[in-house]
């Protein structure tokens, strides 16, 4: 299952993030093509004036496998840009976690397929009493075109274990292609953590990009890495705001914090859910909030 969050949406907002304003006019073009028409404007208020800022990104199982459905947001993740504290804060949130449409139990990565990108915010919002000011939706088909354009990543394993002909051992570190970056970011079922320490090698992959970004910014300006975004991501995102993210949000990509929502397994009428105590729902708030610097 190629659910590789949204590593290639992270990584279009903090390569912006990185490199600064000139980024903008190279990517102008790019970012016309993945920018919808229902424009937020909470985004634009926020970065007009340079506070923290809160997108969900999400990672469509469509084009993974050859399919080209509408899919599920199989990977979802709340990312806070804050400039003032030099930080960007990731949380991740399961796939089965539960909530509830018009009184009936579903797992929250089907509020995009039974409507919108900006059902599955909605869903993200009341669960954890945040407010969110976009979007970014990437189809998880383009991975490893987007890995393959930025000249590959490294990361360090977390856990020894074998996943369609890669072997990965614990505590190395691999420099990874875009099809080794899927297999590292897919297995679940031989993971001690479950689909927790999948988000986590999910995790691992998109600061890998960021720290590759970085390293080397020209490499954001590049054709194929162009291309690779724009046949791949949509967003709610407005220009205006991706140039205020440009100019004004560099320093966010000082130090990146990483956090996982995390609940119990709990069978509902034959499906399997994961149930957050309500004092987990509370942490994850904290944690966000204060990233918001609220």
């Amino acid at each position: 299952m190629k659910k590789i969050i949204l590593r290639i949406v992270a990584v279009l907002v903090v390569a912006i993030i990185g490199v600064g304003g000139y980024v903008y006019y190279r990517v102008h073009n790019a970012a016309s093509q993945i920018s919808s028409w229902d424009k937020n404007k909470a985004s634009e208020d926020a970065t007009n004036s340079g506070k923290p800022v809160t997108y969900l990104l999400m990672g469509a199982d469509t084009g993974a496998l050859g399919r080209s459905y509408k899919g599920r947001t199989d990977t979802m993740m709340v990312v806070v840009l804050n400039p003032k504290t030099r930080t960007t804060t990731m949380v991740s949130i399961p796939r089965d976690t539960k909530i509830e449409i018009d009184d009936v139990p579903v797992k929250i990565n089907a509020a995009y397929s039974y409507g919108s990108s900006t059902s599955a915010v909605d869903a993200v919002e009341k669960l954890a009493d945040i407010k969110i000011d976009g979007y970014l939706l990437v189809n998880m088909g383009g991975l490893e075109k987007l890995v393959n354009a930025v000249g590959g990543v490294t990361v360090t394993s977390p856990l020894t274990f074998s996943y369609r002909g890669k072997s990965f051992a614990k505590n190395q570190s691999y420099n990874l292609n875009g099809a080794d970056a899927l297999r590292f970011s897919q297995m679940r079922y031989d993971d001690p953590d479950g689909d927790y320490g999948r988000q986590r090698r999910q995790q691992l992959v998109i600061s890998a990009i960021i720290a590759k970004v970085k390293d080397h910014p020209t490499q954001v300006l590049s054709g194929k890495f162009l291309n690779a975004v724009s046949d791949n991501l949509r967003t709610d995102i407005s220009l205006s705001s991706i140039k205020d993210l440009a100019l004004k949000y560099k320093s966010a990509a000082g130090a990146i914090n990483m956090d996982q929502m995390r609940g119990k397994g709990k069978q509902i009428n034959g499906s399997d859910f994961e149930v957050q105590p309500k004092s987990e729902i509370t942490r994850i708030h904290k944690v966000i909030t204060t990233a918001q610097g609220k």
